[in-house]
């Protein structure tokens, strides 16, 4: 049987990552370890203009993305509303690649960059797919591309954020 997988969806601002915060302070609360990703929104002026970059081992964050503006670099990484730094994608894979094994892996998230066009977070996907590294997962997913996930991850359970967390 594999490993439990979790797969937290909802529209954007729904507090898909609040919940993903709530989750982990439980489990770590029972006293189980905790590594992956967590993307926390950064504002400026009540505007969402970044997000950033949490380590959940360490507690190292770093500037993930940023909104897409004229200026952005066409040629960098990004998709139709974010702009991604090529340096924190990498530091994300590696800390990924380099996971010791975990109770609880939480990825916020994976998306177009990953499940469409080969980039990002990779490591992610490949530590999804062998299940060998935890047991459980709990990987964000925006609501367009959960039938995409659950394709390849056909025993996950889905559960829709709804609202402000």
């Amino acid at each position: 049987m594999p490993p439990h997988l979790l797969i937290i969806t909802g529209d954007m601002g729904a507090g898909k990552t609040t919940w993903c915060r709530n989750f982990i302070d439980h489990i770590r609360a029972q006293g189980h370890a905790v590594s992956g990703l967590l993307s926390p929104a950064l504002f400026a002026n009540g505007t969402k203009t970044g997000i950033a970059l949490l380590d959940l081992s360490t507690g190292e964050q770093r500037q993930l993305a940023r909104l897409r503006t004229a200026d952005s670099d066409p040629a960098g990484i990004a998709t139709r509303r974010w702009s991604f730094d090529s340096d924190v994608l990498a530091w994300g894979d590696s800390i990924l690649r380099t996971m010791p094994p975990t109770h609880l892996l939480v990825i916020d998230e994976l998306g177009p960059l990953e499940l469409e066009q080969g980039a990002g977070w990779l490591s992610a996907l490949s530590l999804l797919d062998s299940g060998t590294q935890y047991a459980m997962a709990c990987v964000v997913i925006r609501p367009s591309l959960v039938p995409v996930a659950l394709a390849r991850w056909p025993h996950a359970v889905v559960f829709t954020v709804e609202g402000e967390a």
